[in-house]
């Protein structure tokens, strides 16, 4: 019996395009952003950035001595947020009716730049004061130290939640993070293209 949803963030509730920061980096000398970051891979500059081992001013720092010219700390925020969309709210709202028959939770690899800008969006954008209002708890990369699809992050939620993997359905964009999940004993959920999380038929899993 499935009683736990765990939710990715970016491409389940919120709209991406990854050229978008890729063009903007190229465009501030960065030849090799794509070697760099992807949709499914990050190198070590950036999952250090995602799992809060370094802070955004020292991210700035690092990513001015690899472009090719001079360029700003602000510059750099606004390339590394030109992925940022928006919200699909029609998906934030379902939450609501979800909320009535499961416990909510939100897994995201993410960082303290893209987070401020998202969360700012949010109030912008909705009615709601907060992501995290809508789940019983989230879990962002930069604040837990732990980041997709490593194993260890599944492991920390479980048990800092108190919940069971076997009753857990974890919904995420890219099929690169299930293995350790589903390792776990975690139901897994692959949000394709062009699909809402109010398609899914989340009885179908019991």
């Amino acid at each position: 019996m499935i009683r736990n949803l765990l939710f990715d963030f970016g491409g389940v509730f919120y709209d991406l395009d990854f050229s978008k920061t890729s063009n903007a980096f190229k465009k501030l000398g960065f030849g090799d952003f794509d070697d760099m970051f992807t949709q499914y891979q990050a190198d070590a500059l950036f999952q250090q950035l995602e799992t809060g081992i370094i802070s955004p001013e020292e991210f700035y720092t690092k990513v001015k001595t690899i472009v090719a010219g001079p360029v700003t700390s602000e510059q750099i925020r606004d390339a590394w947020n030109a992925l940022l969309l928006g919200y699909r709210q029609t998906s934030l709202a379902y939450l609501a009716d979800l909320k009535k028959e499961y416990n909510l939770y939100l897994l995201s690899n993410t960082n303290q730049i893209h987070y401020d800008y998202f969360s700012a969006q949010l109030l912008e954008q909705t009615a709601y004061p907060s992501l995290e209002s809508f789940f019983t708890k989230a879990y962002y990369s930069q604040q837990v130290g732990l980041r997709k699809p490593d194993i260890e992050v599944f492991e920390h939620i479980l048990e800092d939640a108190g919940i069971k993997a076997e009753e857990t359905l974890f919904i995420d964009d890219s099929y690169t993070n299930f293995p350790n999940a589903e390792k776990l004993g975690m139901k897994i959920h692959l949000l394709k293209p062009g699909m809402l999380i109010e398609d899914i038929d989340y009885k179908s899993f019991n």
